[in-house]
């Protein structure tokens, strides 16, 4: 029977590692085939995840359960080092992407209809294509009303990007008008611009519209 310290290790290699989150089964299937000795680590595997997690306290790295397992990620803190050393400047999406990609994660089953209601501006098709595209939305079939329009919600990739186990994990959505806030609260802003030209709102659609009462139920 391996030491818990010898676990630990194992473990934490194997976080470090691996390109994807990896689940406390995933782990053990690589530690040991025989079945017999893996009820062994059923309970070591976990201990050794705590003991992990304790020790990047004082690490800048910090484990993390997501939808699809545990991971090694760099700090928040340390985030603004790690783009300074990449000469990664953040972009910020067009306020359509964002509305929409909020709306998909808090109000799915969403229809591409009911988030043109709620915006008060048709929804461009490259947008919602280029989240399907980043892998963080996707399509969840039709709803059975007139026209049988597609509905839309949020996938694994889009729970590990955003550090979430679940929906449940979102921050909480009270008024539709706190969109903007939530947006930010995600983690939103810093990522890669995925808007083309061709996503974005016209002027003469920006102007005939109210601030005071986008995204308004």
């Amino acid at each position: 029977m391996l030491a818990i310290t010898e676990v630990k290790r194992i473990v934490e290699t194997l976080l470090l590692v691996s390109e994807s989150p990896l689940t406390q089964q995933q782990i053990i299937n690589v530690i040991e085939d025989d079945p017999e000795k893996q009820q062994e680590l059923l309970e070591l595997v976990p201990r050794a995840l705590y003991l992990i997690e304790q020790d990047c306290e004082t690490r800048p790295y910090e484990l993390t359960e997501v939808k699809s397992g545990f991971r090694l990620q760099i700090g928040a803190d340390m985030s603004s080092w790690v783009a300074k050393l990449l000469r990664q400047r953040p972009r910020k999406y067009s306020r359509a992407t964002l509305e929409t990609l909020v709306l998909i994660a808090y109000r799915q089953p969403i229809t591409r209809g009911e988030i043109e209601q709620i915006r008060g501006v048709s929804v461009n098709t490259n947008t919602i294509r280029n989240l399907m595209d980043r892998g963080w939305v996707k399509e969840l079939g039709t709803r059975n009303s007139p026209g049988r329009p597609m509905t839309y919600g949020t996938t694994a990739t889009f729970l590990d990007y955003f550090g979430l186990r679940s929906l449940d994990e979102l921050p909480a959505l009270q008024e539709a008008e706190e969109l903007s806030m939530h947006v930010t609260e995600l983690g939103i802003e810093g990522l890669p611009n995925l808007d083309s030209d061709s996503t974005k709102e016209t002027s003469d659609t920006k102007s005939s519209r109210d601030p005071s009462t986008d995204c308004g139920r």
